[in-house]
């Protein structure tokens, strides 16, 4: 092999880590997802919008919680931090500065068939634009509901993330993923974004 042949391949590895998609099972315990649920149970939720509060029901259908509005959660982002640490330091070497959103706890529920249309977490924003890493955590016992599954589409097939309790799945932003539609029961998740200068 010369040396371009030898640049060339070192490119295309470096291509396919930066959209490799890394699951952490036990990322959070049973009793920390537990924990996460109780205290936002009494939280108001609002309606989940898009990038710059946009609404479109046919993409998505969900509740939302933003963490910095409810007392007590600072623990999940300092166990969030941890987690992206490890992963960034190990799978993704992104230029990563700061954790400029709160993170969210997400309810697909069946009532309204809950879920997330095909979409990407970079968007047109102050924020939007800089995310560079998207983190979701599954916080529901997987034999609580059907559908609901989280879908990553790093390349040409979609993978389906896993669905125990606890597992984390983190992916680069700007890669497309769906939840799917919730027939039964109610899914819960935590998502926190990662920020730095835009992908170029």
């Amino acid at each position: 092999m010369d040396v371009i042949d030898a640049t060339r391949a070192l490119d295309l590895l470096e291509s396919l880590i930066m959209i490799a998609v890394h699951s952490v099972r036990d990322a959070f315990s049973g009793a920390d997802c537990a924990r996460l649920l109780d205290l936002i149970e009494d939280a108001p939720a609002r309606d989940a919008g898009l990038v710059r509060q946009a609404r479109d029901h046919n993409l998505r259908r969900a509740d939302l919680v933003w963490l910095d509005e409810v007392e007590g959660t600072g623990w999940v982002m300092d166990r969030m931090i941890d987690l992206v640490r490890s992963a960034n330091r190990d799978v993704f070497d992104f230029d990563i500065t700061d954790f400029a959103e709160s993170p969210q706890v997400a309810r697909y529920g069946a009532e309204r068939e809950g879920h997330f249309g095909w979409h990407s977490d970079v968007g047109e924003g102050r924020l939007a634009e800089r995310r560079k890493l998207t983190i979701v955590v599954q916080l529901s016992d997987p034999d609580t509901y059907s559908g609901g599954d989280l879908e990553v589409m790093p390349g040409a097939n979609s993978l389906t993330a896993e669905r125990a309790r606890g597992a984390a799945t983190l992916f680069p932003a700007f890669v497309l993923h769906r939840v799917t539609p919730v027939t039964a029961g109610q899914r819960h998740s935590l998502t926190v974004w990662c920020h730095g200068a835009p992908f170029r």
